[in-house]
């Protein structure tokens, strides 16, 4: 026997149930939806998505790539979430596409259309998941092992990396005679500088958890047994602040390291710290510090 995990659209609800069981259909049938390659789940404030394909090192399906849009959509509508983690099962984080997608459409002489994206992972409503990703809440990505092809494009946009000892990390479009996708090319640049990120493009090179943090691709490095719990106490650190504030400070991160007007760049910041000031969150950590308590936040 196993389990499964069923989550209602846009609410953090997990119900472990037997599966083939009567219960099983009754919760599908009342707007559950079972998920066939994630496990989702939840650790107080911290939502954590788990790759499950661990026979074929997670590669990415488009049914994947669905689930893990449809989970982040979720938690990014439940105040309940303040941030999620990302990892995979097994030896991969995720080990790029899954190959039969790919001799299917060599099979087939399928060109895809250039305005879809071709192989890179869109979303339900057709924007690409580097967008998602930069415009959800937190998300930490866990590398637990491999992280090559789109499974390495994808940590990209993270916020945070933290790697596995064992974790090897490629951006392997070349080997397939392929181009990196998801902005991979400016997001890894400004990771790891031109020079690394040309080096690892043109190569389609392992590099180990050492090296990516000695060049920047990941900021913490831990034994295997500690990556998720490292992690998502990253999760809740970032989770405990005011969640306005949060997602402020992402949008400046998004938009102004590639502005070259120092004083737009500024005027954003101030735009945005007067909204920052004006809301709540701002009096409560106040209080909270003159009080000497623990600050309670609102939801957004």
């Amino acid at each position: 026997m196993k389990f499964v995990v069923l989550v209602r659209r846009a609410k953090v609800v997990k119900k472990d149930v037997w599966e083939g069981s009567a219960n099983t259909a009754k919760l599908v049938s009342e707007g559950f939806m079972r998920y066939e390659q994630i496990i989702s789940e939840t650790d107080g404030n911290v939502g954590i998505i788990r790759f499950n394909r661990p026979e074929s090192l997670n590669a990415w399906t488009n049914t994947l790539s669905g689930e893990i849009t449809d989970q982040i959509n979720a938690w990014n509508s439940e105040d309940a979430i303040g941030a999620i983690v990302m990892t995979g099962e097994g030896r991969a984080f995720m080990a790029g596409a899954d190959l039969n997608d790919f001799s299917d459409r060599v099979k087939t002489d399928k060109v895809e259309d250039s305005k879809s994206g071709g192989q890179q992972l869109q979303t339900a409503a057709g924007t690409s998941i580097t967008g998602l990703i930069q415009r959800s809440k937190p998300i930490i990505a866990a590398v637990n092992g491999y992280a090559v092809g789109v499974g390495l494009t994808l940590i990209l946009p993270c916020d945070v990396r933290i790697a596995s000892k064992k974790a090897l990390m490629s951006i392997r479009f070349v080997k397939m005679g392929l181009m990196p996708e998801l902005g991979s090319t400016r997001i890894l640049s400004q990771l790891v500088g031109l020079g690394n990120a040309t080096d690892m493009s043109l190569t389609g090179r392992m590099v180990s958890a050492d090296e990516a943090l000695r060049i920047g691709l990941v900021t913490q490095v831990t034994e295997p047994e500690d990556l998720m719990s490292t992690a998502i106490a990253k999760a809740k650190e970032i989770a405990g602040n005011p969640p306005r504030a949060v997602m402020l400070i992402k949008e400046l991160l998004r938009k102004n390291p590639m502005e070259s007007d120092l004083e737009a760049v500024m005027e954003r910041e101030s735009i945005r710290d007067q909204i920052a000031r004006r809301h709540p969150d701002h009096a409560e950590a106040v209080a909270a510090f003159l009080e000497k308590r623990d600050p309670k936040f609102s939801s957004g």
